[in-house]
Formats: structure tokens, C-alpha cells, sequence
């Protein structure tokens, strides 16, 4: 039996249709068979045998959570407030196992658990502070600026005695105080 004349081209052009329909959603169907029938996977473990899924690692997780907007504000502070802890408790088990008898607690651990200020916290606050201010365009990248680099604004200066703001161009004196200001 001769096939019609036109049918070759049209058993061909199907074949390579169902061919490349094939290999696109074969990976989709591998993976649903895979999800199936998956195992966890076998947790890694470090060379002294400790399990690498620690509060350590819970607290990197919930960070990149919240950062991702994926946890709100209230659940990150209790749950890193718990894990804190817990991490805390496992650092010294771990330097207890290590070294023995006498355990410190390292500073920064000791600043979030107390209430202390952290020390990269203290610093970004500090560096924050010495920011210029436009009153239109906000903060300004230039620490030594006396008019905004956007709008032209003079940028008011502080008082070094008494934080008094400065918004007259040229003062040599705080009004506030009386001492005398840098010489521009």
C-alpha cells in the first residue's frame, strides 16, 4: 500500500513534534517522579561528627528570610531572639568539649543576648550621624558638603558643644552657645 501523495512530510513533521514535546516536559515528568519517590537527603556531617543544621545556621536562614520578605518582623525578633540562644548554649558546648574547663562567651554574642549595643550596629549608628542632611533631597554622599550636590540647599551644620543647628551660611558663633564654630 503507497501512502497519499503529501503524507510522508506530514508523518515527519509529527514525529519531530512528538519528539521535541518529549524532550521538553521530560524534565518536568522526571522531576514528579523524583518528588515521588525521594528520600531526605542524608544530613552532611563535619569531620569531628556534628550535625551541620545548627541554630548558627537557623539564624543565617531567618535572616535571609526576613530579608527576602518571607518572615515578618514580629516572628523574626522572637525567632532570633530563640535561636540566639540556642546557638549561644551551643557555642559554649562546643568550647567546652574543646578546651575544657573555663568558658567564655565571646563579646558579640554576649551584646545581643544582654541588650548591649552591638558593635557593627554602634558603628553603622555612628557613621549615620555624620551624614549631611538636605532637608529636600535627604542624605548626601559627600561628608564634607556644604550645599546639596542635587538641589544647591545649604546644608545646616550642628554645634560640636551643644548640637545646636546652624542654618545661617557663613556663622562663626552658635547661636545656641556662643562658641565659636570651625572657620569655613
Amino acid at each position: 500500500m503507497a501512502l497519499p501523495e503529501g503524507a510522508l512530510p506530514l508523518v515527519v513533521g509529527t514525529g519531530l513534534a512528538l519528539a521535541a514535546l518529549t524532550l521538553v516536559l521530560s524534565p518536568l515528568l522526571g522531576a514528579m517522579d523524583a518528588t515521588d519517590t525521594a528520600k531526605p537527603a542524608p544530613q552532611r556531617r563535619r569531620d569531628d561528627d556534628e550535625p551541620v543544621n545548627t541554630a548558627v545556621d537557623a539564624l543565617r536562614e531567618i535572616e535571609f528570610d526576613r530579608e527576602t520578605g518571607k518572615l515578618s518582623e514580629s516572628d523574626y525578633a522572637d525567632m532570633k531572639q530563640r535561636y540566639t540562644r540556642e546557638a549561644l548554649a551551643e557555642l559554649r558546648a562546643a568550647e567546652a568539649a574543646a578546651g575544657g574547663g573555663n568558658v567564655t562567651t565571646p563579646a558579640p554574642a554576649l551584646a545581643v543576648l544582654d541588650g548591649a549595643p552591638d558593635p557593627v550596629e554602634a558603628a553603622i549608628a555612628r557613621a549615620r550621624a555624620g551624614v549631611r542632611r538636605c532637608g529636600v533631597c535627604g542624605p548626601r554622599p559627600e561628608p564634607d558638603a556644604t550645599y546639596c550636590s542635587s538641589c544647591g540647599r545649604y546644608l545646616p551644620e550642628k554645634c560640636g558643644a551643644c548640637g545646636t543647628t546652624i542654618d545661617l551660611v557663613g556663622s562663626r558663633f552658635c547661636s545656641g552657645c556662643g562658641t565659636q564654630l570651625a572657620a569655613a
